[in-house]
């Protein structure tokens, strides 16, 4: 939540069609003023006031000050109930319009102005990673498109999705509530998950996105739906509109499920998508292609990252992109997935998977003053990783020092923003 006086600074950034208003309606008061103050100089010159009537005005008045001392007083003090009126005019009038709880109108047209000016950025993965991404990327741009994976069986979404044939909700609840500009309530109400009862394990938002898919026929129009009831800022897509498994190869035999995967103790060989045959969202395709920047990660390697990657039409949408394109590497290994694994051993999964040359960038953790915990390990670059002509590596401290296997919101942005789309 920015601060009052970031939120007054706010009116003066340029391009809110603001400022020339502003000075307008300084120079119509000014005008006024001038004429008051002629009228109160005839009155002080061709008028006597005697008695308590003149004691009372020369008091009011502040005669006995000097001129200069009365100007700054009076003009202060008009500048602070103009700042104060406009305030207060704001909050009755057009408060009820403002989304975003607390968000004053100088944060709505800031975001509607110059953030539509921002890079149209696409972002692609699922889970926590992703999440954490998308609350750093859209204090940068509007112009923001997540897409995201819809192979969870596990959890909520896992049962939702057996009982109801609906795609899970469960990643895409995280990024609407990432994008959401909505009260902190409405987003703690989309996060609360029931403790008991007939919903025991369920969250209210995926129950929430479940009835509007009913309500609204489909669950693309169901999220768009949510979108607005959360006041998103960009845009949450599915990277397939069809009902998809993921599966892996494990010591020779096939692992069937989102959720089974990371419970193996042998190493993962390779991972797939049945049936084989889904398509990418269109939207997703159409939003990847018009995109400036597109990020793959950070999430779960293999799956919350390749089940997007192996739909259908990906690749090639990305690869026919003119885009920048980002790989961020994790900070730390995921027991059951990445165990061990160094930054050269993601690029090597990505590579057997999908192939070479998609990706320009990848954004890798320089600080390792860190220790995960839960048994992960640090990601580290190593002198395997193919660093060249097609993919240049950025090694930068992105690490959260609170949670130490997640990234920091803040830094990860601000690397993508500034070493990234302004190299």
């Amino acid at each position: 939540m920015l601060r009052s006086p970031q939120r007054w600074l706010r009116w003066l950034t340029p391009g809110l069609y603001v400022k020339r208003w502003l000075l307008l309606l300084m120079v119509s008061i000014l005008l006024i003023d001038l004429g008051v103050a002629y009228l109160l100089r005839g009155i002080y010159e061709n008028s006597r006031l005697t008695g308590s009537v003149g004691v009372y005005v020369y008091d009011i008045t502040l005669q006995f000050l000097p001129r200069e001392i009365r100007a700054l007083l009076f003009g202060g003090l008009g500048i602070g109930l103009l700042g104060f009126s406009f305030f207060m005019l704001q909050r009755s009038i057009l408060g009820p319009f403002i989304p975003g709880g607390d968000r004053s109108l100088a944060d709505v047209l800031y975001s509607s102005r110059i953030m539509s000016r921002g890079p149209r950025l696409v972002a692609i993965g699922g889970g926590h990673g992703l999440s954490t991404l998308l609350r750093g990327l859209k204090e940068y741009t509007g112009n923001l498109s997540a897409v995201v994976t819809v192979a969870d069986d596990g959890g909520s979404s896992g049962r939702l999705r057996d009982e109801y044939r609906i795609l899970p909700p469960g990643d895409i609840r995280q990024c609407l509530i990432a994008l959401a500009d909505a009260e902190p309530l409405v987003k703690q109400l989309f996060d609360h998950r029931f403790k008991e009862g007939s919903f025991e394990g369920h969250s209210f938002g995926n129950l929430f996105i479940m009835a509007m898919a009913e309500v609204t026929g489909d669950m693309e129009h169901a999220v768009r739906e949510s979108g607005r009831v959360l006041a998103v800022r960009g845009d949450v897509l599915p990277s397939t509109l069809q009902d998809v498994v993921l599966c892996a190869t494990v010591n020779g035999g096939t692992i069937v499920g989102e959720s089974q995967i990371p419970l193996q103790s042998a190493p993962i060989t390779r991972v797939f998508l049945r049936p084989d045959t889904a398509e990418i969202n269109p939207e997703a395709a159409l939003a990847i292609l018009n995109a400036d920047l597109i990020t793959v990660g950070p999430g779960s390697l293999y799956t919350s990252i390749l089940p997007n990657l192996l739909v259908r039409g990906m690749v090639d949408a990305l690869r026919s992109s003119p885009a920048l394109k980002v790989f961020i590497c994790n900070v730390a290994s995921e027991n059951g997935e990445t165990d061990n694994f160094k930054v050269s051993d993601f690029m090597k999964v990505l590579e057997d998977h999908v192939g070479t040359n998609i990706f320009d960038y990848a954004i890798v953790n320089s600080n390792y003053a860190y220790t995960p915990t839960g048994g992960q390990s640090k990601v580290v670059f190593d002198s395997e990783a193919p660093a060249g002509r097609d993919m240049h590596f950025i090694l930068a401290d992105v690490v959260n020092q609170k949670v130490p296997s997640h990234h920091d919101t803040d830094k990860l942005s601000k690397v993508i923003m500034k070493r990234v789309w302004h190299a």
